[in-house]
């Protein structure tokens, strides 16, 4: 028989997090100080993160050990499977062999774990018994909050307004493991306040939730803020993604030749590429292909400039050069909520700048008949950020059987719908639609961008 699983021993949980700083053909540009515009001091960091976070935003070493209470903690879902899409390319009648790396195995049903509980296990350390963060479909939410009970860290999460309403059981999920889940914008903050006196009826964005958290942290001298993407520290806890699954493909004499993932921030894709990616730079791959898959409705990768902006509405974390669609940008209120940020990792960014990876974007209709497709052939409901992957995966699978290529292609598939029914019932009822986001609008964000 076939064989469609692959799964590491539990002693083969990595040992270290990847660093592709120490492998980028050009160093990556700084980020800067949000006042001064002035390279960003570590120092200017210390109130928000533990010092070894900060050490390792700025860190060139190739390798950063993973820490032992870490690893334990991690044994609970890690090593996560490798399966072979066998059904679903005997649907899809084509030549290509189609793998994907499932994390929805995680207690929080997502990637975001890994960093969860690396940030939480750091602050702690540090002494920090209480983190603010913000989340916008739930995951990290929800994975901060279980990281924050592994560790007993009080956590507070702002989370985008619509996908409060849209997602309930995300924010139930948090309740579970102790956190305190808001709706953003909320009376509770500046920055919250700010923008209901305008639009009372504003529906959010992981921008202005970032602010929210961000201004109750630097309020407050008990509290830290945590980030579930971007940022170059939480891409570098993700590497364990594309480390165990490099590994099991060599053990099947395996590489992909090209490699599909959704992207939002960023984490949960450059998770799984950047330990390959090092195979491109150095030449032993220099044909391989990377697909980063975003919203149309928020299409930062393909139809923003590069540029430096904020990381959140109000302009109190520091410029980070990417692509971008304005701080000021508020998405319109698709499904896929984890995606719908106007920025992107900056690692990301400068990977597409130097064409070492790609971007395209999907619409919404699209992507849940993908994600449809998809469960019927190989069991899994997936996430609505995942089915933009999938739906890329499908349309390359489809290109080989065209084609008659047998490529070999790799999705990172970042987690379960177990808690988006209302989404795909939505979508079977007819009252989703695909949004297309206007020049226009695209311009007008673009107008506050800071001058640097």
């Amino acid at each position: 028989m076939e064989q469609v699983k692959f799964i590491l021993d539990e002693k083969e949980i990595p040992q270290y997090w990847y660093n592709i700083q120490a492998d980028l053909p050009e160093p990556l540009p700084p980020s800067l100080h949000p006042g001064t515009k002035k390279p960003l001091m570590p120092e200017d960091l210390a109130p928000l993160f533990p010092m070894e976070l900060i050490k390792q935003e700025v860190s060139t070493e190739r390798y950063i050990e993973i820490p032992d209470e870490v690893r334990s903690i991690y044994r609970l879902w890690r090593p996560t499977t490798l399966f072979r899409a066998r059904r679903l390319e005997k649907a899809l009648k084509t030549p290509a062999k189609i793998y994907y790396k499932y994390e929805g195995s995680s207690p929080p049903g997502s990637h975001k774990i890994n960093t969860a509980v690396a940030q939480a296990y750091y602050n702690k350390k540090e002494g920090i018994n209480r983190i603010s963060t913000e989340t916008g479909a739930g995951q990290w939410g929800s994975a901060l909050a279980f990281a924050g009970a592994c560790f007993d860290i009080e956590v507070k999460v702002y989370m985008v307004k619509i996908s409060y309403n849209q997602k309930p059981y995300r924010r139930v999920m948090m309740q579970v493991w102790g956190a305190d889940c808001i709706p953003s914008p909320s009376e509770q903050t500046k920055a919250g306040r700010a923008i209901l006196s305008r639009d009372p009826d504003c529906p959010g964005s992981l921008g202005l939730a970032i602010s929210e958290a961000v201004e109750e942290a630097v309020s407050r001298e008990d509290t830290h803020y945590s980030l579930g993407s971007v940022l170059n520290h939480v891409l570098l806890h993700q590497t364990v993604i594309g480390q165990e699954t490099k590994k099991t493909l060599e053990k099947i004499n395996e590489y992909p030749d090209i490699i599909i993932g959704c992207v939002g921030g960023g984490s949960n894709f450059a998770g799984m590429f950047l330990p390959f990616i090092k195979d491109k730079i150095d030449g032993t791959y220099p044909d391989l292909r990377i697909i980063n898959v975003e919203p149309a409705s928020c299409p930062t990768l393909t139809r923003g400039p590069y540029r430096y902006d904020f990381g959140d509405e109000a302009g109190m974390t520091p410029l980070m050069k990417m692509y971008t669609l304005g701080h000021g940008f508020i998405p319109p209120p698709v499904h896929a909520g984890g995606l719908r940020y106007h920025g992107m990792a900056p690692i990301i960014c400068h990977l597409l700048n130097l064409g070492l990876v790609e971007a395209r974007a999907e619409q919404q209709l699209g992507t849940f008949q993908a994600g449809v497709d998809f469960a019927r052939s190989e069991g899994i409901i997936s996430a609505p950020e995942a089915d933009h992957a999938i739906r890329a995966t499908i349309d390359e699978a489809i290109k080989c059987r065209e084609s008659g290529e047998a490529k070999t292609i790799l999705l990172a598939l970042s987690g379960h719908g177990h808690v988006d029914m209302a989404a795909y019932q939505a979508y079977f009822d007819g009252k989703l639609k695909d949004h297309e986001y206007s020049q226009d609008k695209i311009e007008q964000a673009l107008h506050d961008l800071p001058k640097v």
